[in-house]
């Protein structure tokens, strides 16, 4: 918490070259870019950073594959080559996956169709992952014997890319890398709207936990507040060419259906995409595609059946899914970004996720619609150049602001991991060696957890059962991670709360312990703040 007082104190008393408003994908890429880049950058957001769209994603890192029927094929070939670069900069997080797709009699198109399609896909993304297979129901048996082939026609096997973490942890260490750039950055901070007084922007900003109000300084305001930007652009009155629609997705995590790590895709009755997905000890299946009018969105019953029937028709499970099996839901709405003349209900399923920057430069604003992780890099970079055209000095252009530590820091961690026996250390259930695991999720910090444990061995201790997370891991959240509530470190730096069952975790005798390393004085009020308002779609 002492990170987040200093930084709030910080935010009225400087000048910024921008302020940021809104900790999503788009706002931490921004930020990450801007300060590496060497502008003095603020960065707010009104609830936890992640907190919205960017923890209800599918965690694929995908090069739009779904956009080439609809012929958007300039934006497939960008983002299979965002996605080709986010696994070259970050290969301990975004990894190949294969996808194997099953496709049923009386689909709108013969199995060889797609097929042929994902060659192209292949081409498109400089056959940079391994080549596409064609498979008959029989091979689609042989290598998934879970999938129900009785009605099925034939399929294929191709690849993409996933997060081998949550999304949220992804989006949040672009957070933490735009603050070891210099960024002041807090979460549970709201912009109550913005004016431009001469050249300067005047955020009046509301702290969240406190009650207090105060104003932040910038030269340009940054709207990325993801499916609120339209509402924020309302406050500060700004026209903007572009608007959001909004399309509502839900996953329902259950227990590990496969223990192959391969994404399972099919067609829903409605002709939809929805993906079984592995998540370490447990599967994630979904999505809808679903239109509403309001980003405020939770899963229905409607919602949650068709999943199921949907997964129970195409797998062969010894006891079909029910309500009983799921563990968590995950629920948010992707923004899409439209032109007054787009976005209507006969092109609704149509409409790419791609981003648009609308720019006032007479003002120096910037409004971030639309979006996904995948196009994250290319945000970042794209908004330090509008920002430089606005007039602010960008004394570094050419900084490489992104990517994991240098490869000599992660061979001297997992030198001095070996010297200790860490991985001696990993526990029989877990899906990777303890150091790896460690170095992925914390980079260059994770030296630091090896200096905890090798000073208090029980520092190296799982603390939540059901759980993969040590003692020192939570010391070094409290450091350097803001975490402000429970939640924010179960659901969003950890996925804790979508992998282990909630009565789990309340009932978990580590659960306080938690609390006392994270808050300490606070502990007993977060702890009790949790309990009451924990839900099973936590």
């Amino acid at each position: 918490m002492q990170l987040r007082e200093n930084n709030i104190r910080k935010l009225p008393g400087q000048t910024f070259d921008a302020l940021v408003i809104g900790g999503g994908i788009n706002g931490a890429s921004a930020a990450a870019a801007l300060s590496g880049k060497g502008a003095r950058i603020a960065l707010i957001d009104r609830g936890d950073f992640a907190g919205s769209t960017s923890m209800h994603s599918s965690n694929l890192v995908w090069g739009g594959i779904k956009y080439m029927e609809s012929g958007d094929f300039k934006l497939v070939r960008k983002l299979c080559k965002s996605r080709n670069h986010l696994i070259r900069s970050y290969p301990s997080t975004v990894q190949e996956i294969r996808f194997l797709t099953t496709i049923n009699k009386g689909f709108r198109h013969h199995p060889l169709y797609p097929w042929a399609g994902t060659w192209l896909y292949w081409l498109m993304g400089n056959a940079f992952t391994r080549r596409p297979n064609y498979l008959r129901p029989s091979g689609i048996k042989a290598r998934e014997p879970i999938i129900d082939t009785r009605n099925a026609r034939g399929g294929f096997e191709y690849s993409d890319a996933y997060l081998h973490d949550n999304d949220a942890r992804f989006v949040f260490n672009f957070v933490r890398g735009a603050m070891d750039f210099g960024t002041v950055a807090a979460n549970y901070v709201e912009s109550l709207g913005a004016r431009r007084e001469g050249d300067m922007w005047i955020t009046q900003a509301r702290d969240c936990t406190h009650g207090t109000t105060f104003k932040i300084r910038s030269r340009v305001l940054i709207n990325a507040a993801g499916p609120w930007v339209d509402h924020h652009n309302s406050l500060s009155c700004q026209q903007t060419d572009h608007h959001h629609v909004f399309s509502k997705g839900i996953h329902l995590i259950v227990p590990r259906l496969t223990e192959s790590k391969r994404v399972l895709a099919f067609f829903a009755d409605d002709g939809r995409l929805f993906f079984v997905i592995p998540m370490g000890p447990r599967t994630c299946i979904g999505t809808t595609d679903t239109r509403v009018e309001k980003p405020e969105v939770g899963a229905t019953e409607e919602d949650i059946r068709f999943v199921l029937d949907n997964i129970n028709t195409r797998l062969e499970l010894a006891t079909p899914l029910g309500k009983q099996d799921i563990i968590a839901t995950r629920c948010g709405v992707r923004p899409l970004a439209v032109k007054p003349s787009g976005g209507g209900d006969r092109d609704f399923l149509n409409l790419s996720r791609k981003h648009a920057i609308d720019i006032d430069a007479e003002q120096r604003h910037l409004s971030i619609f639309g979006g996904k992780l995948t196009d994250c890099l290319n945000v970042g970079e794209e908004v330090v150049e509008e920002v430089r055209r606005l007039g602010v000095e960008i004394p570094f252009p050419d900084y490489r602001w992104y990517g994991e530590s240098d490869a000599s820091v992660c061979e001297a961690f997992m030198h001095q991991a070996r010297l200790m026996e860490l991985d001696a250390m990993t526990r029989a259930e877990a899906s990777e060696p303890l150091s790896t695991r460690l170095w992925r999720r914390y980079g260059a910090q994770a030296l630091e957890l090896l200096e905890d444990i090798r000073q208090d061995p029980r520092q190296g201790e799982v603390l939540i059962e059901g759980t993969e997370y040590l003692r020192c891991e939570l010391k070094l959240a409290r450091r350097r991670e803001m975490v402000t509530k429970l939640e924010d470190f179960l659901r969003r730096r950890a996925k804790i709360s979508l992998v282990v069952p909630e009565e789990s975790i309340r009932h978990s005798p580590g659960l306080r312990e938690a609390c006392e390393i994270l808050f300490d004085d606070q502990a007993e009020a977060r702890l009790k703040e949790y309990l009451e308002t924990a839900t099973p779609e936590s």
